[in-house]
This record gives C-alpha cells, structure tokens and sequence, in this order.
C-alpha cells in the first residue's frame, strides 16, 4: 500500500491507521507474521498447573506448538511415566490453548526442532529441568536467545498429585474400613510430613481467583438460538483422557457442551474414602481448560432436576459408560431427563478411570517414592541455588 500512498497528493493523505482500516476493507491488509511458540514437557497426569503454563505460552504467540516426550526418553531422564505416550498426546492435544503437538520431541531442546516448526521463541516455567546426566534441557535455546519464562502455578504439582494418592490404599476402593489403620506402609512411603491425619488436611489448599476462572473460561461463547446443547455431569477428578474421550463424544452430539461438576461432599459420598483428591476448584479449572468443554457449572446438583435443564437450555443429557450410583433419596439422578426421552448414554472408549492412574501409582508405589524424594531434595537444591 506504501506506493499509492506516497503518490497520493498532500491534500488527500491520511493516517496510516486510517489507510489501514481501508485496506482491510478492501481486502489488501496482510496480518503481521504469525508468532509461533514453542512448549515442551513430559505432561505426565496431565493437570490444571500444565494447562496454566501453555495458556501463558499461548498469549506471548498466536500459534502454540507444544512438544511431547516419549516413554523412553522419560525412563532415562526420570523414571517411570504415569501415563503412556499415547494418552499424554492426547492429553495435550485436548488443551483449548494449544494448536499442534508434536510427538517424542528430544527431552533437551533442540534448535534444529524449533527451526522444522518455524518457532520463534520457547517458553517453560520458572524451575530448572534437567536431563539424566545434569544438563539444563534448555541450555542450547537460552543459548541462542530464544528463551521465555512464565511463572509456575503454586499449588499443583505431579509429585503432590502422587503424594495426595499415596495416603490411599487399593483397598480404599472396596471401601474396606478394615484396611484403613493398616496402610501404613503406604503413609511411610506417601513423604508427607501428615501422614497420620486424615487426607482432607493434605487435600490441596488451591482456591482460584475469579481473574484465573476467567483467564481458563477465555471467550466464552454463549450457545446460538438454534444450537443443541449437551449436558454432562461427573466428578472429573484427576483429569485424564478417560475424561477427554467422553467430553469429546459429549460434544459431537450436539453443538454446545455444558458439563457439571459435582462438589467435593457430592464426590465423597459416591467415591468414597478419601476422594476427591482434587478439589472442586481444582477440577472446575481442568474441565475449563479442555477444548470440548464450552461451559462449566459449579456444584452441579447430583440429581439433575428441571430447574437445571429449563435454566441452562438444555436439549440431551449425557452420561459415560459407568455405574450410576443412587441420589441421596435412593432415586436415579438421571430420571427427570430420562422421563422427558433426553437421555442418551455414551461409550468413552478409552478404558481409563482415576481408579486406574490411582492403582498404577500405587503398583509403582515405592519406585515413585523413591523418585518424588529424589524430585524433592532436587528442587530443593535447585531453590537454594535460585
């Protein structure tokens, strides 16, 4: 646009914001240069504090490419994932704020990697990563110049997720009293400094600003007058794939999705000692941060009741392949949709449960002992040098 601008006589010249917004209309305007970030970590247990640090990653960009390692390479430089490659990909893939990931990305960045995906710059939180033999995984984007930090989210980590499940035993989910005075073993491996008491004083103390609700809701649309919108319920504790299956298929029913998320006394009475090992906030946060996920209520009513369907417009409730326990009056809680024919059950396919993660953690109980202490005295060590 600079030549007709510049042949223009002095009389007709404009700003050039004023010839920008003509230019736009005319089609001609070209958007700046797409910002391309780039994001790498291991995404294991995938949670809230994961999602928090690829929002950030987004906003310095327009296009966030996030970079997954494999399960080899976490063996060598970490132990043990929790959750295989294939459900870490999805995991991440799920998250509304990233645009593509690439899968077995090096566990110590590399420049020739950001070169492939024309990525300006890295980002990663404010704690130093380092490979098996102590290097900085980032060493060579630092180097180079191509480094961004965003702070850590405070109160979520994997290694206090595995430490809130480590008060538990396998037995707990047989809900065997019994068994309860006897975990001992477990509590000794579990590295809190509470052991003894009950596990609702270890349950994480997370309690989100409206600021970062918002932050996670980000442009919330709200559903078209024609939209069909689809309503599914549930505890979503420890957000996993199993969750993003069925919130996947939730939302190819329709066009926009509302899931309910129970209270933390709701999740208690169905799963039972214990539970929920997320609080609400924390597993209202992760609901938010999934792509499928359109709105989000809060405490959800465990019976959902005409109120709830009239109030949010709701035209199909949903619900995943499991077992639904009574309400507390001993009532189906999906009977008044049922009634009303809006009822439809769908298959998550996936296979997951947080009974499942909760079992492989407690299968490998001692080896991922072994490696949050070692985590532990390694941020530790890491803080006192900061």
């Amino acid at each position: 646009g600079k030549r007709r601008m510049s042949s223009s006589s002095s009389s007709n010249k404009r700003s050039a914001s004023e010839a920008g917004i003509e230019q736009v209309e005319q089609g001609e305007f070209k958007k700046p240069r797409q910002v391309r970030v780039w994001a790498d970590g291991c995404f294991d247990m995938m949670h809230y504090g994961h999602a928090n640090a690829l929002r950030q990653a987004k906003s310095l960009g327009d296009y966030l490419v996030v970079g997954v390692h494999s399960d080899a390479d976490i063996l060598k430089n970490k132990g043990p994932p929790v959750m295989n490659e294939q459900e870490r990909y999805k995991a991440v893939a799920a998250c509304k704020w990233v645009d593509e990931v690439v899968p077995a990305a090096p566990y110590q960045t590399q420049l020739d990697v950001l070169e492939e995906h024309n990525i300006d710059f890295c980002v990663h939180g404010d704690d130093l990563v380092t490979t098996a033999d102590g290097t900085d995984c980032y060493e060579l984007v630092k180097k180079a110049g191509k480094f961004k930090v965003v702070p850590r989210t405070k109160g979520v980590s994997t290694t206090d997720l595995v430490g809130r499940m480590l008060l538990m035993t396998k037995q707990h989910h047989v809900q065997d009293p019994e068994d309860v005075s006897q975990n001992k073993e477990v509590n000794r491996l579990s590295l809190s400094t509470d052991a003894k008491g009950s596990p609702y004083t270890r349950l994480s103390k997370f309690v989100p600003t409206t600021n970062q609700i918002m932050q996670f809701s980000g442009s919330a649309k709200c559903p078209g007058p024609n939209d069909k919108v689809v309503y599914i319920d549930g505890t979503f504790d420890l957000f996993h794939v199993g969750h993003i299956y069925v919130l996947e298929k939730a939302k190819a029913m329709g066009d926009y999705l509302i899931v309910g998320v129970h209270d933390d006394n709701t999740a208690n009475r169905i799963k039972g000692a214990n539970h929920p090992i997320m609080n609400l906030h924390e597993r209202v946060l992760s609901v938010l941060s999934c792509k499928y996920a359109d709105e989000v209520v809060i405490g959800a009513p465990y019976k959902i009741d005409q109120q709830l369907i009239t109030n949010q417009g709701i035209t199909l409730v949903v619900h995943g392949s499991g077992p639904v326990d009574p309400a507390e009056d001993g009532s189906d809680p999906y009977e008044i949709p049922k009634n009303l024919g809006i009822y439809s059950d769908i298959d998550s396919g996936s296979g997951v449960t947080t009974t499942m993660i909760i079992e492989r953690i407690m299968d490998n109980a001692k080896a991922f002992a072994l490696r949050n202490a070692k985590k532990e005295q390694k941020e530790v060590a890491e803080s006192s040098h900061a």
